[in-house]
């Protein structure tokens, strides 16, 4: 990997940080840069809720998502590790984890992943998330790799937080819980885009994504234009 290449991602992440940023917009494109930058195959987000628990918010596909979504039913693997110890958790060769993280280990395998870390999106006491990284061959990821990938999430925590210094604390939870709820609209809408216009669940999300950044509208309100029908589907993406 370049360093001009690193510099250009964080200069993006740095410009998306404007005045009523799209909170899952901007975690989705940290997530994509991830796969692009790193020697990784797959990788997500997950943000903390008001209650204090993991909630996947961005993932840069499908099988991601579902192994995210997994760790958090069976409350084990590298997210929550690495959000209760605000430390750094992973593991180079899952298959040899299953004492660590019995279920986990068994359904990422399955899944084709054989390595993953969790790095924790954190300043000081304040952690506001954890950025997956999911590796198709065992493996430690290499220093410079590991040091692109914490840069990244520093530039994404200090951004987050920084909001809520600037906006208060309750503007950002409010902000954070609505990304939250509106995961649930952005897969509804996905799904329909994926029915009407005969795609896969990525593809959907790619056309949602590029419509609404081609745009400049929030991912979340294209996503319920779509669900509310408001707009007609195969006009709206046939662009």
């Amino acid at each position: 990997m370049r360093d001009d290449s690193l510099t250009e991602v964080l200069v993006e992440l740095a410009d998306t940080l404007v005045d009523d940023f799209d909170v899952l917009d901007f975690l989705h494109l940290l997530s994509q840069r991830c796969v692009e930058l790193l020697e990784i195959d797959a990788a997500g987000v997950l943000l903390a809720d008001p209650r204090g628990g993991l909630q996947v918010v961005a993932s840069a596909d499908e099988e991601s998502r579902i192994l995210e979504l997994f760790q958090l039913q069976t409350d084990e693997g590298p997210c929550a590790d690495a959000y209760r110890l605000g430390a750094v958790v992973g593991h180079t060769d899952l298959p040899e984890a299953e004492a660590r993280w019995p279920s986990f280990a068994l359904k990422a395998s399955a899944a084709g992943f054989q390595a993953a870390y969790a790095l924790p999106m954190r300043l000081r006491s304040d952690i506001v998330g954890v950025l997956n990284l999911l590796i198709g061959v065992p493996g430690a990821l290499d220093g410079p790799s590991m040091r692109t990938a914490q840069a990244m999430v520093d530039v994404a925590t200090i951004g987050l937080l920084q909001a809520r210094s600037a906006r208060h604390y309750d503007v950002l939870i409010e902000q954070l819980q609505t990304a939250l709820s509106s995961r649930v609209v952005i897969e509804q809408a996905k799904g329909f885009i994926a029915e009407r216009l005969g795609l896969d669940m990525a593809g959907a999300f790619t056309v949602l994504r590029g419509y609404s950044r081609r745009n400049n509208r929030k991912l979340t309100e294209v996503a319920t234009a779509v669900v509310s029908r408001s707009e007609d589907v195969q006009d709206l993406f046939s662009a």
